[in-house]
C-alpha cells in the first residue's frame, strides 16, 4: 500500500493558524472609542465613574448622572452638568485662592526663621548693666505736665488728631498730642526763636513727639526727612537743662547732662547749630545760660575742653570722637540723664554698634533713650526696644518712605555719558543744587568739570579735611556757591534751604540712601525735584526697589524699570508687611536681600578682626 504525500501547508496560513491560537490564549475585547477616551481621563484623574455607579452605592437615583472625581483632599473634579460655568469658576478660583494662602504662610515662616537666625543676640545695652543684670522698670519721672484742658479730653479725641495727620503710635499711656507750641509750654525764648525760623506751628512728629519727650519717655521716632525731627529732640533738652540750671546752677567739670550722637561730621555740627541759635534766643529772654560743645574729628579737643571745664550742659558728639574723649576721662557722663541717637539705623549700620554699647556702660544711672531716623526697619528697631524703658513708637509714614513733596524723575544714561548730561539736568531749576555720587574721584571729576564749565561749585568727602568741608558746607549753606557735590556724607540729616533740585550722579547700593539723599529736597513743606541716572550697570534688586518705591509715591515709572519683574513679586506684599523686613526695601522679601547676603559675606570673610564693621566709618 503506497503512502500518502504529504499535504503541503502555506507560510502565510502556518502564520495564521499561531495568531489564532494567540488570540485565543490572549484574547481582547473590542472597546470602543468613545469608552476608551472615558478610561483615559480617568486614568488623568479628571473623569471617574459614571453617576449612575456612585447611585448604586450610595442609594442616589440614576437620573442624577454626573461625570465628577473627588481627589486625596476631597475636592469634586470634572464636568458637573447641573452646576452652571460661572459657579464651577468661582469654586475654582476660591482653592486657587486658598492654596495661594498656604503658599504665602509658608513663605512668612520660612522669613520668621530668617529673621530669627540674623536678629541681634546681645542687647543694646550697656556691658556694666548686662552683667549685673541691671533693668530700669519705669521711665524717667519730669516736673512737665500736659494742659489740664488736653488732659481732661478723651483719648478719642486724641486718637483723631493722630488720624488725621496720619500719626501711628505704638507704646503705653502715649501722652496727648499738642497742636500748638504754646500747649507745650516753651518759655517765651524758644518762642521767639522759633518765630525768628519762621517755625508757626509744629509738623506731626512734633505735634507728638515733643510732648513724649518732654514727659521724660524713651521714644523711637520714625518720619519722612525734612519733617522737623531735630526740633523733636533739641526743644526738650533745652527745658531739661534750663530746669537743672535754674534749680542748681553747673559747676566746673559737672556735665553734659544730655549727650546727642550723630553719625556724621556736618550732622552733628547743624545740630549744635540749631542749639545755640536757642540757647542765645533764651538768653535773650533773661534766662540763664546753657552750654553746649561740639566733640568731633578734625576740630581741636582744646575748643570742647575749654566748654567742659566751665560745666556743660548739652554735648554733641560723633561716636568717634566722644569715645576716644570718654576713654582719656576728658568728659563724664555721671550726670547724664538724656541720650539721643539722631539716623540711629544709619549709626548701628555703619559699624557704630560696639562704639555705642561701650558709651552705654559710661553712664552712671537710668536715662532716658530717644532714637530717631527716617529709614528704620523693623530688625533695627526691635534690636534698639532692649536698651529702652517702656519706648514710645511714633510713626509718621512708612519707615524707609520717600517724601511725597519730592518728584522723583528717573532717566537712563549711559556710563560715559553721565558727566555731560550734568549740565543740561543743572537747568532743571535754579540753584542751589546738589549732586550726589558714591565714590569720591567721581566726586572730584564732577566738581573739577563743573569749575571748568564756569558753575560755582564746591565738593565735600571722607578724603578732605574737616576745613575744607566746613567752609564748602557754610558756603553753599549762605548761597555763595550753586552746586554742591558729595558722597553720602551729606545725606544724612543735613538740612540746606531751598534746595529744589538733587542730582543723584549714580544709583546707590542701598535704596535707604536713595532715601536720604532726595530728602535734602522738599523739605519743610516746600516742593522739590530728584533726578537719578540708572544705566545696566546698576544692580537689578537695587532697581527694583526703586520701581516699588516709585509706585507707593504715585510717581511716574519709567518703561526700563516697569519691565523688571522680581521671582517672587506675589509676595511682596504679605499681610502688613511690605516688602523686606531685614532692610525695608520694597522690591524683594527678606529670602532674597542683598544687603543681608553682602554683611553674611562680609562677615564670613572677617572672621577673627574686631574692626571688620569700621570700614565703612571712614567717611564719617
Amino acid at each position: 500500500m503506497e503512502k500518502e504525500p504529504p499535504i503541503k501547508r502555506y507560510r502565510r496560513e502556518e502564520e495564521k493558524d499561531q495568531k489564532s491560537s494567540e488570540s485565543d490564549e490572549e484574547y481582547v475585547p473590542y472597546v470602543p472609542v468613545k469608552d476608551r477616551k472615558k478610561q483615559q481621563l480617568m486614568k488623568l484623574g479628571r473623569l471617574t465613574q459614571l453617576k449612575d455607579e456612585l447611585a448604586a452605592q450610595k442609594g442616589k437615583s440614576s437620573s442624577e448622572n454626573e461625570l465628577d472625581e473627588e481627589d486625596d483632599e476631597g475636592q469634586v473634579w470634572g464636568r458637573k452638568s447641573n452646576i452652571s460655568l460661572l459657579d464651577q469658576h468661582t469654586e475654582l478660583k476660591k482653592m486657587a485662592e486658598a492654596k495661594k494662602e498656604s503658599a504665602m504662610e509658608r513663605q512668612l515662616k520660612e522669613e520668621e526663621k530668617i529673621l530669627e537666625s540674623v536678629a541681634e543676640k546681645k542687647a543694646l545695652m550697656g556691658v556694666a548693666e548686662l552683667a549685673k543684670g541691671i533693668q530700669y522698670a519705669d521711665p524717667i519721672k519730669t516736673s512737665w505736665r500736659a494742659p489740664r484742658c488736653i488732659l481732661n479730653l478723651s483719648e478719642q479725641r486724641h486718637d483723631r488728631v493722630r488720624q488725621k495727620l496720619r500719626i501711628l503710635v505704638e507704646g503705653e499711656e502715649v501722652p496727648p498730642p499738642l497742636k500748638s507750641f504754646r500747649e507745650m509750654k516753651f518759655p517765651r525764648g524758644i518762642l521767639a526763636g522759633l518765630e525768628e525760623k519762621g517755625i508757626v506751628k509744629p509738623t506731626p512728629i512734633q505735634v507728638q513727639g515733643i510732648p513724649t519727650v518732654l514727659s521724660g519717655r524713651d521714644m523711637i521716632g520714625i518720619a519722612f526727612t525734612g519733617s522737623g525731627k531735630t526740633l523733636v529732640f533739641v526743644l526738650p533738652i533745652l527745658m531739661f537743662c534750663l530746669e537743672q540750671e535754674t534749680r542748681l546752677p553747673f559747676m566746673m567739670n559737672e556735665g553734659p547732662y544730655g549727650l546727642i550722637i550723630c553719625p556724621s561730621r556736618e550732622l552733628a555740627k547743624q545740630t549744635f547749630d540749631i542749639i545755640n541759635h536757642y540757647s542765645k534766643s533764651l538768653q535773650k529772654h533773661r534766662a540763664p545760660e546753657i552750654r553746649s560743645c561740639l566733640a568731633i574729628g578734625g576740630i581741636p579737643v582744646s575748643e570742647s575742653l575749654e566748654v567742659i571745664n566751665r560745666g556743660v550742659h548739652i554735648m554733641v558728639a560723633t561716636p568717634g570722637r566722644l569715645m576716644d574723649m570718654l576713654d582719656k576721662k576728658m568728659v563724664r557722663l555721671d550726670v547724664c540723664r538724656y541720650l539721643c541717637m539722631d539716623e540711629a539705623d544709619r549709626m548701628i549700620d555703619m559699624g557704630f554698634e560696639e562704639d555705642v554699647r561701650t558709651i552705654f556702660s559710661f553712664f552712671k544711672g537710668q536715662r532716658q533713650t530717644l532714637l530717631f531716623s527716617a529709614t528704620m526697619p523693623k530688625k533695627i528697631q526691635n534690636f534698639a526696644r532692649s536698651a529702652l524703658v517702656k519706648p514710645v513708637t511714633i510713626n509718621v509714614g512708612r519707615a524707609g518712605a520717600a517724601s511725597m513733596n519730592v518728584i522723583q524723575e528717573v532717566e537712563y544714561v549711559k556710563q560715559e555719558a553721565k558727566i555731560v548730561y550734568l549740565l543740561e539736568c543743572l537747568q532743571k531749576t535754579t540753584p542751589p543744587v546738589l549732586i550726589f555720587a558714591e565714590k569720591k574721584q567721581d566726586v572730584d571729576a564732577i566738581h573739577e568739570y563743573l569749575l571748568l564749565k564756569g558753575v560755582e561749585a564746591v565738593a565735600i568727602h571722607g578724603g578732605k579735611d574737616q576745613e575744607e568741608r566746613s567752609r564748602s558746607v557754610e558756603a553753599f549753606r549762605k548761597g555763595q556757591k550753586d552746586v554742591l557735590v558729595a558722597t553720602d556724607v551729606a545725606s544724612k540729616g543735613l538740612d540746606f534751604a531751598n534746595v529744589q533740585h538733587v542730582i543723584n550722579y549714580d544709583m546707590p547700593d542701598d535704596v535707604e540712601n536713595y532715601v536720604h539723599r532726595i530728602g535734602r529736597t522738599g523739605r519743610s513743606g516746600k516742593t522739590g525735584i530728584a533726578t537719578t541716572f540708572i544705566n545696566k550697570a546698576n544692580d537689578e534688586s537695587v532697581l527694583l526697589d526703586l520701581k516699588h518705591l516709585l509706585m507707593e509715591a504715585k510717581q511716574k515709572v519709567p518703561p526700563f524699570l516697569a519691565e523688571l519683574q522680581s521671582e517672587n513679586e506675589k509676595y511682596l506684599d504679605l499681610g502688613d508687611e511690605r516688602g523686606c523686613s531685614y532692610c525695608g526695601g520694597l522690591g524683594h522679601r527678606i529670602t532674597d536681600c542683598p544687603k543681608l547676603e553682602a554683611i553674611q559675606n562680609k562677615q564670613a570673610s572677617n572672621i577673627g578682626r574686631r574692626d571688620y564693621l569700621a570700614s565703612n566709618a571712614a567717611d564719617y
